[in-house]
């Protein structure tokens, strides 16, 4: 009975086991075809997938291009720095993370925490920017989960406050804001690059996978700026500036032959790298942006359309006498009864009367069109950013009074560089060449706006003014002859004039035999005692012109005086 028993189970048993391997042949079956699947239908999907997961597409920042002067120093670099960023999910996993974080940078910890914490939306918050590399390294070994490093770039000004106008300045993502920086943003800016690379659990990179694009730094800018010649305007124009107790002031040498701004500085002036100094009345650029009346700065070029008429030349004689001419019913006096004088004496006694007797008599379309031509109501620059074109009515609204007070530096208005580009012009022989603040190789042919004749004959009238008996022999420089004018203008103030506050102005060009260099400076509300451009500019003009002719090695045009010539043989 027990064998027929087992005998009769055997098939059922074989049964099951048919079973089973079919179960497991199935099960084993379906492994292999999800392991097909997974390999070769799904592998692209799940390929990026999984480099969604673990890889990242890094940004290799680009620095900012270099500026430096004409001669390699540089005056705006670009340093690496670090920035300090969180994940706010991340971060806020762990209650302890974010005051700890605040401990190292420093921050407040209910205002950093506020700030995380609204924005949990975000895969990327910055919560610090800018440190320098060694404490963000100090940071970063903290371990802080959820917190990040970037690299970025620092703007850093090595000549500081001596270029701070004229260079500007740049926003903590290093774009230009101001200054050349501004306006030459785009030649500066580099490009971003990118990579590929596979970040840990904690968004550490472990691997660098392959370059996307590689970074393209921005390019250099080399300026027209010379240091010798801006420390020297710096250094003059500050000490005259605090010693006549003034308001502010300016001053800008340009190159005769090339139309480059050797140096242009101001006073107030700024720290770039101080980014608590960023104000608009820190890093106006005056020398483009203030315009002013420019006094008796202007007359050279109402003699110059004078001399152009033909009606007048270097030996005409006008009548000033009896010391003052009345037009429209207002009165200008000269300071005293000149008579019968020539262009000369005008220009070297700066006399008001004869200058309004010469313009009153030249048509009013001739003076406007020789005072447009020397640059005049017009840009001085190509997009220098906030410079002004000064102004210039046009003449047929010109009345006898308008064209009496202009002769004389009212009624228009200039900025200092727009003044020295038009010295400059009457330096280059009449030949007007653009301003540059980029370093010249070849110079420009520029445009004949008064023939060379007439320009020398200007330039010897000039002559005057800085000798013995002018406006201006403290613009006298040892060893070289100067050809300039002064200028005192009364400060005007939303259409009248405070009295009691003057604009002080001294412009010329060196050697004046051959013109090398042009400039002018420009010292507004001087409150020490002196406010007479020959008295308060004139001084400044002497020391940068004259120590910068000797740096730029141009021959002295004329004989030193004994005295200083054997003082400086002794020292020899």
């Amino acid at each position: 009975m027990s064998g027929r028993r087992v005998r009769q189970r055997a098939p059922a048993y074989r049964w099951r086991a048919y079973f089973l391997l079919g179960v497991l042949a199935v099960l084993g079956l379906g492994l292999v075809a999800r392991a097909v699947d997974l390999q070769l239908v799904d592998y692209t999907f799940l390929t990026r997938q999984g480099d969604a997961r673990f890889t990242r597409i890094v940004t290799i920042p680009a620095h900012r291009g270099v500026i430096t002067d004409r001669y390699g120093e540089p005056l705006a670099v670009s340093t690496p720095v670090d920035s300090v960023w969180v994940n706010p999910k991340q971060i806020m996993q762990g209650p302890h993370r974010v005051p700890r974080l605040a401990r190292a940078l420093h921050l407040n910890e209910p205002t950093l925490l506020r700030d995380i914490s609204s924005n949990l939306n975000l895969d990327f918050l910055y919560v610090a920017r800018q440190l320098p590399p060694p404490r963000a390294l100090a940071i970063k070994a903290l371990g802080i989960p959820g917190m990040y490093l970037a690299r970025e770039y620092r703007r850093y000004y090595p000549a500081g406050e001596v270029t701070g106008q004229l260079i500007g300045f740049t926003n903590i993502n290093d774009q230009g804001q101001d200054g050349l920086e501004l306006e030459y943003n785009s030649w500066l800016t580099g490009i971003d690059g990118e990579k590929r690379v596979i970040e840990d659990r904690y968004g550490r990179i472990v691997q660098d996978v392959d370059s996307i694009r590689p970074a393209r730094p921005g390019r250099d800018l080399v300026l027209s700026i010379d240091m010798r010649i801006q420390y020297l305007a710096y250094r003059a124009l500050k000490a005259q500036v605090e010693a006549q107790r003034a308001r502010a002031g300016s001053m800008v040498v340009i190159d005769v032959d090339t139309g480059e701004v050797l140096a242009m500085v101001n006073q107030p002036a700024f720290n770039p790298n101080d980014r608590s100094q960023l104000l608009p009345n820190l890093y106006r650029n005056r020398a483009i942006t203030d315009t002013f009346e420019p006094g008796s700065s202007i007359k050279p070029f109402f003699i110059a359309a004078a001399l152009k008429s033909g009606e007048y030349n270097s030996r005409s004689i006008i009548n000033t006498s009896p010391g003052y001419i009345k037009v429209d019913g207002h009165i200008f006096r000269d300071e005293a009864d000149l008579g019968p004088i020539g262009i000369y004496t005008i220009l070297a006694k700066s006399s008001n009367v004869g200058m309004a007797h010469i313009a009153l008599s030249l048509p009013p379309a001739l003076l406007w069109h020789t005072l447009h031509r020397f640059g005049f109501g017009q840009f001085p620059t190509e997009g220098y950013p906030g410079e002004s074109p000064g102004v210039l009515l046009p003449y047929n609204a010109w009345h006898p009074i308008r064209i009496a007070t202009m002769s004389h530096g009212y009624g228009l208005s200039v900025t200092v560089l727009q003044l020295a580009h038009a010295y400059a012009t009457l330096g280059a022989l009449g030949i007007e060449r653009p301003v540059s603040f980029l370093r010249v190789t070849t110079p420009p042919t520029g445009r004949r706006v008064l023939s060379a004749k007439l320009a020398r004959e200007l330039l010897g009238l000039m002559r005057g003014v800085v000798r013995a008996g002018g406006t201006a022999p403290s613009a006298a420089i040892p060893g070289y002859t100067v050809a300039g004018k002064t200028g005192t203008s009364w400060e005007e103030d939303g259409g009248s004039y405070r009295e009691h506050h003057y604009n002080a102005v001294f412009a010329g060009v060196a050697p004046a035999t051959a013109p090398r260099l042009a400039a002018v400076v420009w010292i507004q509300d001087p409150r020490a005692g002196l406010y007479y451009g020959g008295d308060v500019s004139a001084t400044v003009f002497s020391k940068v012109i004259g120590r910068a002719l000797r740096l730029m090695a141009v021959a002295p045009d004329k004989p030193l005086p004994a005295a200083q010539t054997l003082q400086m043989a002794s020292l020899r």
